[in-house]
């Protein structure tokens, strides 16, 4: 059975959906720390978003298969995080609003505590230019949810209203490279389609 080493809600789902076995084991790893890290030393945010992902699955110690899954934004070139407030939230999105960003949605599979297979997908968002007053309402009614989200929004619910065009995979975006992933799964033979 695979292990999902995360607490992730969203990629739970997203792996129940899709029929695929797993039990979830959060790992635990200073993710800031690791992040902050490696951009002293230079890397870039898809290289984060990668590095996160397997430390993750390196970490939960395991039989069989350890999914590790990271996911970073990438703004001109600067990692922008999960709020920590609503004044943050406002702030990231108001500099987001009306440019590109990017989304680095990595995920690692160990076993027997090494990497067999990676992935890091990539999708293109390009926001509205949402006035300030709908901004600050919109975190308003969905701090609680924002608030884990890198960028402070989630596409799959009013968030959307946030975007003129998404180009990449929407299993991408909300953190899982699911398609390619199940590819994998197929080829090793630990699901059937």
């Amino acid at each position: 059975m695979l292990t999902l080493a995360s607490s992730s809600r969203t990629r739970q789902n997203m792996l129940t959906d899709a029929a695929i076995p797993f039990e979830a084991v959060p790992a635990r790893i200073d993710e800031a720390a690791i992040r902050d890290a490696l951009l002293a030393e230079g890397h870039g945010p898809r290289a984060v978003a990668d590095a996160l992902a397997e430390m993750k699955a390196l970490r939960v110690r395991r039989p069989g298969l350890v999914l590790g899954c990271d996911q970073t934004l990438d703004h001109q070139g600067a990692l922008l995080g999960k709020p920590a407030t609503p004044e943050e939230a406002v702030e990231q999105l108001t500099r987001l609003r009306g440019s590109p960003h990017k989304l680095h949605s990595a995920a690692v599979i160990t076993e027997e505590g090494r990497p067999v297979w990676r992935h890091v997908g990539d999708v293109t968002m390009i926001m509205r230019a949402a006035s300030p007053a709908w901004i600050d309402s919109y975190v308003d009614r969905n701090w609680d949810e924002i608030r884990h989200s890198a960028g402070a929004y989630t596409l799959e619910g009013e968030g959307a209203r946030l975007f003129h065009q998404v180009r990449g995979d929407f299993f991408t975006v909300l953190g899982l490279p699911l398609l390619p992933l199940i590819d994998f799964l197929v080829i090793r033979g630990e699901i059937e389609a």
